[in-house]
């Protein structure tokens, strides 16, 4: 089994650092960032940016981000839904891509927003409690994936890239395992 040593951080910084689309919601001069110029924007103008890049344009009301590159409250639910009601049991659903870095950072926004408007603490609650639900779930069933045999390349490709790790690391800690119950040798 190949071992992969990605970690949480690994993750978020090849997330922040990747291309994201955003669209520009008003016309703006050229900004110089960190030695790159990007623009000028005119309104209604898609273009490729680097995440990090791409959320202070957000912040400074230039540019939103394109919808497939940013979790929402429907797509949330509709994960959520997928994930606990439609496959039950072992069986696991994919994810986006940088799915868990994307939730991070929508409940970082929407936590944001409830210290300036109590009135979405509401909307970030529920959000988080479906973000648990979902974790859980997950977990539960790399667990069980992770003590059975080895899993075919299908259903490991439906694993994030954190949920390798998780999945590669329970499955090694618990084949010693059973070989030293059992006193088999451990092959590996």
């Amino acid at each position: 089994m190949e071992e992969q040593k990605i970690t949480i951080e690994d993750e978020e910084f090849i997330f922040n650092n990747k291309l994201t689309r955003i669209i520009t919601i008003k016309s703006y001069p050229k900004i110089d960032v960190l030695g790159t110029t990007i623009g000028p924007f005119e309104r209604g103008k898609e273009f490729n940016v680097i995440f990090w890049i791409g959320e202070e344009l957000v912040k400074a009301g230039i540019a939103r981000f394109s919808d497939d590159e940013v979790l929402t409250s429907t797509s949330l639910h509709k994960i959520h839904w997928k994930e606990i009601q439609i496959q039950t049991g072992r069986r696991i659903s994919s994810f986006p891509e940088f799915f868990y870095p994307k939730l991070r950072n929508y409940l970082h926004q929407l936590k944001q927003k409830a210290m300036i408007d109590p009135a979405s603490s509401i909307e970030y609650d529920k959000a988080a409690r479906l973000a648990q639900d979902i974790i859980n779930c997950r977990l539960s069933k790399i667990a069980g994936l992770s003590s059975s045999p080895l899993q075919s390349e299908i259903v490991r490709r439906k694993l994030c890239r954190e949920e390798k790790v998780l999945y590669n690391s329970l499955y090694t800690t618990i084949s010693e395992w059973k070989a030293k119950i059992l006193k088999l040798e451990v092959s590996k």
